[in-house]
C-alpha cells in the first residue's frame, strides 16, 4: 500500500519529458520534451525560425514575433516585431512584457503614426510602469514579485529601418555578408548592460558616487549591490524603489543601508540601422545563448545551414557545448529534467530574422498579413500536478 502511493508521489513530481504534451501541428510550433521549436515561418520582411529550450522548473524566458499591422489602426505601419524577454527570479515579469509591450508600442504608434525611437522608449516606460502597479497591488499578498525582474530586447523593422532596443544582457547579432571575401560578418547591434563589463561597472559608479558598494566582486563574478549582474531591467522593483526594500522581502534582498534614488534602470539601449541589400539576417536571443556561443560562431552556423530549423540547430549547439564544459554527453544532458537542467544550462530563446531585401524595402504603408508568434515552454496535461508547483 505504501509503495504504490510513493510510485503515485514519484509519477507527480518527476514527470518524465515524454509525458510533456507534443505539438502535432507546426502552426503554433512543435514540442519536444523541453524543447519547443517552429522551424520556418514567413514574416512581414522574410523568413524566420524560432527555438526556446527551458532549463528552469518555470520557463523564464518568453518571446514573441509579430507581423504585420504594427499600430492599433489596420492603416499601418507595417512590418516586423521580435522580442526576447529573460527573465530572473521567477517567470511574473517576462510573462507580463509578453502581454503588454506589443500593445503599448501599437497604441504609441497609432498616436505618433509613424514607428520612432520615442515610440519604443515610451512603450518601455509604459510596460515598467505597469509591471510596478502590478507589484504595488500584489505586495500584500505577494511581496516576493518585487524581487522578480526580466531583460528586455526588441527589435523592429519598418520602412527598410532595423530598431534594436535593449535592457539587460541578452543580444541581437546582425549577418552581413562581405562581397569581395564571400564571408559574413558578425555585428552586435545591441548595447549590454551587464556587471561585468567595465564600462558598466564605470557608469554606476558615477551615478552612485557616495556607494563604495554599488558593485561588488562576489563568488568572482561581478554584481550590482552584491546581488544582479544586469544594470537595467523591467521589474526588479526592490532595486528601483525603496518602500519595496523591506520586510516582508526575503532578507537576501534586503539592502542595508537605505537608497534614496533607483539603483537600476528602466531606461533601454536603442540602436537604429538602415538595412542595406548585403544585410543577410538578425540573431535575437537570451544570455543562454551567449554563454556558449560567440557572435561569429553563431552567424557562420547560421550562414552555413538550411534555414528551415536553423533556431534549433543553434539551441542544439549550444546544449553540445554545455555538456562539453560539464564533460558530459549531449544525449545524457538531454535526458535530464527541468529544475535540475538549470545546472547545466540556463532557458535559452533563439529567433533568427532573415532579411529578403526587396521585401525589406518596400515602403512601410504596403498591406501585409498579420502573423503572432510565442516561444513556449513545457504544457503539462490536464489535471496534471506540475513538479514544485509555484503560485504565479
Amino acid at each position: 500500500m505504501l509503495s504504490g502511493f510513493m510510485n503515485f508521489l514519484r509519477a507527480c513530481f518527476r514527470p518524465r519529458s515524454d509525458r510533456y504534451v507534443h505539438s502535432s501541428s507546426d502552426a503554433g510550433g512543435r514540442q519536444d520534451g523541453l524543447l519547443w521549436y517552429k522551424d520556418t515561418g514567413q514574416h512581414f520582411n522574410g523568413e524566420f525560425s524560432m527555438a526556446v529550450v527551458q532549463a528552469n522548473n518555470l520557463l523564464e524566458d518568453q518571446s514573441q514575433l509579430e507581423s504585420g499591422c504594427l499600430s492599433s489602426h489596420e492603416c499601418g505601419p507595417y512590418g516586423t516585431f521580435v522580442g526576447v524577454y529573460d527573465g530572473h527570479g521567477g517567470p511574473e515579469t517576462s510573462r507580463y512584457i509578453n502581454d503588454h509591450l506589443f500593445q503599448h508600442l501599437k497604441r504609441f504608434t497609432s498616436e505618433q503614426q509613424t514607428m520612432s525611437v520615442d515610440v519604443i522608449r515610451k512603450a518601455y516606460q509604459a510596460t515598467e510602469e505597469g509591471f510596478l502597479s502590478l507589484v504595488t497591488r500584489q505586495w500584500p499578498m505577494n511581496p516576493q514579485i518585487a524581487a522578480v525582474g526580466s531583460c528586455c530586447l526588441v527589435g523592429v523593422i519598418c520602412g527598410g529601418t532595423l530598431y534594436v532596443a535593449n535592457l539587460g544582457d541578452s543580444r541581437a547579432v546582425l549577418g552581413r555578408a562581405v562581397k569581395a571575401t564571400g564571408e559574413v560578418l558578425a555585428i552586435q547591434l545591441s548595447a549590454e548592460h551587464n556587471a561585468c563589463i567595465e564600462s558598466v561597472r564605470q557608469e554606476l559608479q558615477s551615478l552612485h558616487p557616495d556607494d563604495s558598494q554599488i558593485v561588488v566582486l562576489k563568488h568572482n563574478v561581478w554584481r550590482v549591490k552584491g546581488l544582479i549582474q544586469i544594470s537595467k531591467s523591467i521589474g526588479d522593483v526592490y532595486l528601483k524603489k525603496a518602500e519595496f526594500n523591506r520586510e516582508p522581502l526575503y532578507p537576501k534582498f534586503r539592502l542595508h543601508e537605505p537608497f534614496k534614488k533607483p539603483i537600476l534602470s528602466a531606461d533601454p539601449s536603442i540602436t537604429v540601422h538602415q538595412l542595406q541589400p548585403h544585410d543577410q539576417f538578425v540573431i535575437f536571443a537570451s544570455d543562454g545563448l551567449w554563454e556558449h556561443l560567440s557572435n561569429q560562431e553563431a552567424v557562420d552556423i547560421v550562414q552555413n545551414h538550411s534555414r528551415s530549423g536553423i533556431a534549433r540547430r543553434l539551441v542544439k549547439t549550444a546544449l553540445q557545448e554545455a555538456a562539453k564544459k560539464r564533460e558530459m554527453r549531449y544525449s545524457d544532458l538531454k535526458k535530464i529534467d527541468r529544475g535540475v537542467r538549470r545546472h547545466f544550462h540556463d532557458d535559452i530563446t533563439v529567433i533568427v530574422v532573415f532579411l529578403n531585401s526587396n521585401l525589406v524595402s518596400k515602403a512601410s504603408s504596403v498591406k501585409g498579413p498579420n502573423l503572432s508568434v510565442r516561444g513556449g515552454g513545457v504544457t503539462l496535461p490536464p489535471r496534471t500536478l506540475a513538479p514544485c508547483a509555484m503560485p504565479v
